[in-house]
């Protein structure tokens, strides 16, 4: 709570407390210990931890006291326990590794059953389209549920173990099928096992934003997360020799069994959040209704998801946030085959086992130095705020993208690894960043609305991020095409094809880079605000 003043270099808390009662004369401060206020507004009594702020600087703006941006630090209270950061991490690793396997071994449908390559897509994309619907429902139901253990937790439990079990079934594919069966089999027990999925994955992201009022804390819940959720990707990259070992009859064989590895695993980890974390909000309510027959409850739920779902697409912070996301995650994933393409055909002449080491090392390199990434943002946010973070992260990984147009050389093609570190800027702070901010844009509609959505709000913003991928992956290869180049021509590609890969390999994510730059100066949740707001909002409702 901050309160209104004229001249801020030299007030003492009775100073404070008079120019308060000025301003809000129907509400008086009881008690007074430190910077915690015992405040009576009406018949209700509140406390405000103004010590959630320990070292206040106040000064005079606008006739308002501010907090300095410099000089926020976390609260005891309001620190969550690092094994319970471990265990919400546990669930990031839970959730990379069943996407990492529902795409990467999409692959055995070609190499194992001879299904053509374009079925192949259509069963991987298909699911993902229904995710348009049961994503933003599933966040509704969530924000809405009242349940004995919570609004989250029951939905997470469940959905991990249904989700497990039904991949096992997915990849245990009865012998004989044609290739027709075989489509209408997989596409069927996907759209299952997506939708249990999405019963697990949205109540999970919902979890993090609430875990948490703290500003600060909300980037080291994130950043501890995303460093266990990483290491996922790089378990994903050994399914494939995980299905041909000796021991399996085929790939197949091999694919059912890494199914059960996969399913036990996911089980294992993925029960850990539903069982160890609490909910802020679980017996939140802020909106209730005297419907009583069922029409009137079913046009009720209905009328109030619109008006949730609405509410959330035009928030203008939101908006910039799944923008600036969708611009470097995307503008990455647009162009993730055009480095191997470069490597191999311009820099190696189309010789990709010489290309191979290369290839290895700039992953390796890549995933090395996120980890190193994460760590940096989580300690460099509390210290210059979250846009300034982003600012300075994906600066630098754009200045990694544009440095590959002078990287690339025929003479010494191991120059390009430089860039790999400098990458890996991007996409190390964008989900470490994103989800702390997100949690701020749900606190601000939560003042505005009174409703708790972070469900809604992480849904809406996740599917965003699997359009934008899909349409990326579908659109990269038609970029491919419009090069020029052509893969029976093998190291004789012609001039303009290589140079144009190379281009769009540079210029298409420096570009996205620099305008989620730009959208993200239009975000208006400074620090300042964020503490502002959870004052209002405690004094609204008290602290929960």
């Amino acid at each position: 709570m901050y309160s209104p003043c004229v001249d801020a270099d030299h007030l003492d808390q009775t100073e404070i407390t008079e120019q308060y009662h000025e301003k809000q004369p129907e509400t008086r401060i009881e008690r007074r210990h430190g910077w915690s206020w015992l405040v009576s507004h009406g018949t209700r009594q509140l406390r405000i931890r103004i010590s959630a702020i320990s070292k206040p600087d106040l000064r005079s703006q606008r006739g308002f006291f501010v907090m300095s941006d410099n000089h926020h630090e976390t609260a005891p209270a309001d620190r969550i326990r690092f094994d319970h950061k471990l265990a919400y991490g546990l669930g990031s690793l839970t959730n990379n590794i069943l996407a990492a396997a529902s795409g990467n071994m999409m692959i055995v449908l070609n190499l194992a059953y001879g299904m053509n390559p374009a079925l192949v897509s259509l069963l991987g994309s298909i699911p993902r389209l229904t995710d348009a619907l049961t994503d933003p429902l599933m966040g509704y139901i969530s924000d809405n549920a009242r349940t004995r253990w919570g609004r989250r937790r029951p939905f997470m439990f469940v959905g991990v173990i249904a989700a497990s079990l039904i991949f096992v079934v997915l990849w245990h594919i009865p012998s004989g099928m044609s290739h027709g069966s075989l489509f209408v089999y997989f596409l069927v027990i996907s759209l299952f096992f997506f939708l249990a999925y999405t019963v697990f994955a949205t109540p999970w992201v919902a979890l993090g934003y609430e875990l948490t009022a703290d500003y600060h804390e909300r980037v080291r819940l994130m950043g501890v997360q995303n460093f266990i959720g990483q290491l996922a990707f790089t378990i994903a990259p050994w399914f494939l020799a995980f299905m041909t070992l000796p021991m399996f009859d085929d790939m197949a064989d091999g694919a059912s069994w890494l199914a059960i590895v996969v399913a036990v695993g996911c089980i294992l980890t993925g029960v850990v959040p539903a069982l160890v974390l609490r909910e802020r909000f679980a017996e939140f309510v802020a909106t209730t209704h005297d419907k009583t027959s069922l029409l009137e409850r079913a046009w009720y739920e209905i009328s109030h998801f619109a008006r949730g779902f609405v509410t959330t697409v035009v928030n203008r912070d939101f908006l910039c946030l799944a923008g600036a996301t969708f611009l470097v995650f995307n503008g990455f994933q647009l162009i993730a085959s055009f480095q191997t393409y470069v490597m191999i055909f311009y820099l190696y002449g189309g010789d990709s086992e010489a290309a191979g080491p290369l290839i290895g090392w700039f992953g390796t390199l890549s995933s090395i130095a996120t980890f190193a990434v994460i760590v940096l943002v989580t300690y460099l946010s509390p210290r210059i705020g979250k846009r300034s973070t982003f600012f300075v992260c994906i600066a630098i990984s754009t200045v990694g993208y544009a440095s590959k147009w002078f990287l690339y050389s025929v003479e010494y093609p191991y120059l390009v690894l430089i860039a790999a570190p400098l990458i890996a800027f991007g996409l190390g702070s964008l989900f470490t960043l994103m989800g702390s901010m997100i949690a701020d844009v749900c606190d601000v509609d939560e003042l505005q609305t009174g409703e708790r959505r972070e469900g809604m709000y992480g849904s809406v913003f996740w599917w965003v991020v699997k359009l934008g991928m899909a349409l990326a992956i579908a659109l990269g290869g038609f970029l491919l095409v419009a090069t020029g180049f052509n893969v029976e021509l093998g190291g004789d590609q012609p001039e303009r094809a290589l140079f144009l890969m190379r281009l769009f390999d540079v210029l298409i994510p420096t570009a996205s880079s620099i305008c989620a730059i730009y959208l993200i100066k239009a975000y208006g949740i400074t620090e300042t605000k964020a503490y502002e707001v959870r004052a209002q909002l405690e004094a609204r409702r008290g602290e929960l």
